[in-house]
């Protein structure tokens, strides 16, 4: 963080750890002023990201899994004058320069599957929607992370949804992605209940639930 040049905070969501979580991030954060730590009760990874999303300062708010699959140099990326001129960019490991390291063959078939369903039932052309990082502008985070509703796994699209429902520009961004075997991810059950909440998702939308109040 401190080679980096621009300012950075790190806002660490605390999900009802029940490990030493929350005292080592509270330490780290003594020693380390950019670093806060907040706790969402809430059980869920799209409770976590929502609170930290809404919590951040920043201009570019980015989403980063736990276990840092990408690289933090690929955060790069995503900063001007690399990309510019976008209000969402999620990371992709489809598009042309993407690079996948160790995923088994089949998490990336089931990833695949889901993908299409997603294409088909909630967002037409993107094709990677549940890579663990992504960058809001500050004005798109407030305006769609304040219209979530799915506090599971499937909030990935939700937000999407939202921010393509309200016009917001979309990039995808190729990177390097290192598949982590210590996931908390079940390949069935979680993946019943994602497309179960993709489905939820598109019913919100025809029911007018992602419309701005007026």
């Amino acid at each position: 963080m401190a080679a980096q040049p621009y300012p950075i905070e790190v806002v660490v969501v605390n999900n009802n750890s029940r490990d030493g979580t929350r005292r080592i991030a509270d330490e780290f954060a003594a020693q380390h002023p950019y670093v806060r730590v907040v706790d969402q009760p809430r059980q869920g990874k799209g409770a976590a990201v929502q609170t930290g999303m809404l919590a951040g300062a920043g201009e570019y708010l980015f989403i980063c899994d736990a276990d840092f699959s990408m690289p933090v140099e690929e955060i790069s990326k995503f900063m001007p004058p690399n990309a510019d001129s976008y209000d969402v960019a999620i990371a992709s490991r489809e598009v042309p320069g993407a690079r996948r390291v160790d995923e088994p063959q089949y998490r990336h078939l089931m990833g695949r599957v889901f993908n299409f369903i997603v294409r088909v039932l909630a967002i037409p052309g993107i094709q990677d929607t549940q890579c663990g990082f992504k960058v809001f502008r500050r004005a798109a985070a407030r305006d769609v992370f304040a219209l979530q509703t799915i506090d599971g796994w499937g909030f990935d699209v939700e937000v999407l949804f939202i921010a393509l429902k309200h016009g917001y520009h979309l990039i995808e961004v190729p990177i390097t992605w290192y598949y982590k075997p210590q996931t908390k991810i079940s390949p069935l059950r979680d993946s019943i209940n994602m497309v179960l909440e993709v489905m939820r998702v598109r019913l919100n939308g025809w029911r007018g639930k992602y419309d701005r109040q007026k």
